[in-house]
């Protein structure tokens, strides 16, 4: 067993912990590029980066594509918000969304922005928000444009929310969050540099400054895409590349490390 490690740079504690479970969070909801059927794991999964404060979504209600939304709004307190689209082919619903984000930026209460969409026109708000100091968590689907996921600090596929797994798709060929799976090389060698990258001396790391490091890097980095709920259970499985470390605490906590392991050569 390893002598006790201290605790990586980048590491957060209990404290940290603690502070962003209270964020105000102001939700805002493409209903045009958003599922209803991700409501339930969308605002659990909200829940672990603060609360939400205000839940908003945006759409045309006049329009029955909208009417598996209007079911669960009352129910989830989340507040609609009539756009009608004025222009055949123009898409006023996401004006409107960005500039109530304006209006709520400017009032100063907020933490961050959660935005549920997978339409790139929101790339630049999510890049104007950060620039004014605010976490971005941005919400869609696997079509999502890479440059409106680079631009949150932190992008979830809600594929990953839904409750029941999504059929494989047709004629054999396997969904792109399996194809992510298959790329186990790359996985390998993205957790690798974080490891490099926070470690100390000894090549060990804790692991909550890895990932920490991993999500800077890849946004839309999350353990569920690779079978495993939590990032700890997805390093563990790949011990034949990486050695981790559970250390418990005086006053009863558990610290987790993770070094390259050495037999791999490396």
């Amino acid at each position: 067993m390893p002598a006790p490690r201290k605790p990586a740079l980048l590491a957060p504690g209990p404290d940290d912990a603690t502070e962003e479970s209270q964020r105000r969070l102001a939700v805002l909801i493409d209903a045009d590029n958003a599922q209803a059927a991700t409501i339930d794991g969308l605002l659990a999964e909200i829940a672990k980066f603060g609360i939400a404060s205000v839940k908003r979504i945006y759409g045309d209600w006049t329009q029955p594509q909208l009417g598996s939304w209007k079911k669960i709004l009352l129910e989830h307190s989340i507040v609609p918000v009539q756009q009608f689209g004025y222009t055949k082919g123009k898409n006023a619903t996401d004006s409107a969304l960005i500039i109530d984000a304006m209006d709520l930026l400017y009032t100063g209460r907020f933490d961050g922005f959660c935005l549920v969409s997978s339409d790139s026109d929101f790339t630049r708000l999510a890049s104007r928000l950060r620039e004014h100091g605010l976490t971005v968590y941005g919400f869609g689907e696997r079509k999502t444009p890479e440059p409106f996921v680079a631009a949150c600090d932190k992008f979830v596929y809600t594929e990953v929310l839904r409750r029941a797994p999504e059929k494989p798709a047709a004629g054999g060929e396997q969904p792109r969050a399996a194809k992510v799976t298959d790329d186990r090389q790359a996985l390998v060698g993205l957790i690798a540099d974080a490891i490099d990258a926070v470690s100390d001396d000894d090549g060990w790391a804790q692991l909550g400054a890895v990932g920490s490091n991993i999500t800077k890097l890849r946004p839309d980095f999350d353990s569920r895409l690779y079978g495993h709920r939590k990032f700890s259970d997805l390093v563990k499985s790949l011990s034949e590349h990486f050695d981790v470390d559970e250390q418990t605490a005086a006053a009863g906590g558990k610290s987790v490390y993770v070094r390259l392991a050495r037999r791999t050569g490396r």
